[in-house]
């Protein structure tokens, strides 16, 4: 199989308009792209106009990217202990599922926060809480929310598929929320799935806890740290802690043949990383 019959890409920049984030992902070979919809560093951001929406969607329309995945600003912390902080995060997830609802971006990832109080169930719900605001003021149609699956650092919450349930649980409108696999944050906390032994056994957790039907988008990191480090720190594809292994289980596994890839590997050398990790995806596939 070819490069471009693989759901795979990575998060590319929308420096220049968001039509430009499309062309990136075309130079690369990518057939998915992760995009930020307004500044990763603000909470606020200009209204997107007519023109730029009609430019991007024009512009998917006619080429190799199939799916566009949007990724929520890190500011957005919906377990903070402040309550300033939980009542900007709820307005700018509003915002940003309006956004990704006017671009007609299927998918918003989104981190889910920290422990708002020591008992993690409590903190869990509150962060439920808060998901339903957003959802009930914003009214996406098309937009589905999706929890990512986090490295646990910290007091970071979403690194057990338990904890991702729990919030789910909680959630009013279920159709619009959903899961983002983090191959990296995933190992950091503590799964492994290098084998096909331990890999089978990881996803008929998940399945068990979440229900794989939840699963929209997987990030595909190698992880700077060893197993169960609990530190997030991605790497390139195939030089980090991971192994190839269960890189090439994944994209051999063809239930998720249709889930977008995105890669989220390090871009010093900006979009020629990119190839380069998406080369190494493409080997694995074909080894």
């Amino acid at each position: 199989m070819k490069k471009e019959n693989l759901l795979i890409g990575a998060h590319v920049s929308i420096a220049g308009g968001f039509d430009k984030a499309i062309a990136r992902g075309e130079e690369v070979g990518a057939s998915c792209v992760q995009i930020f919809t307004k500044s990763n560093r603000q909470w606020k951001a200009n209204p997107i106009t007519q023109d730029a929406i009609k430019s991007f969607i024009t512009q998917q329309k006619s080429s190799t990217v199939q799916v566009v995945v949007a990724h929520a600003a890190y500011l957005i912390n919906l377990g903070s202990t402040t309550h300033e902080t939980v009542e900007k995060s709820v307005q700018a997830l509003v915002d940003e599922l309006q956004r990704c609802e006017a671009l007609k971006i299927p998918y918003l990832v989104l981190h889910p926060g920290t422990k708002h109080v020591e008992d993690e169930q409590q903190s869990l719900v509150f962060i439920a809480d808060q998901i339903n605001k957003a959802l009930e003021k914003a009214q996406p149609k098309h937009v589905t929310l999706l929890l990512e699956t986090m490295a646990g650092q910290g007091s970071v919450l979403g690194c057990t598929f338990e904890q991702l349930a729990t919030i789910i649980k909680h959630i009013n409108h279920k159709k619009h929320i959903g899961v983002c696999f983090d191959t990296c944050h995933a190992f950091a906390s503590g799964y492994t799935f290098d084998t096909p032994a331990s890999y089978k056994k990881m996803w008929e957790h998940f399945d068990a806890t979440i229900g794989l039907e939840k699963l929209k988008v997987f990030h595909i990191n190698d992880s700077k740290k060893d197993l169960g480090t609990k530190v997030d720190r991605h790497e390139h594809i195939g030089e980090g802690k991971i192994g190839a292994k269960a890189f090439t289980l994944l994209l051999k596994d063809k239930k998720f043949s249709d889930i977008p890839k995105i890669l989220e590997t390090p871009q010093e050398h900006g979009l020629e990383d990119i190839k380069k990790n998406l080369a190494t995806l493409v080997n694995y596939f074909n080894d």
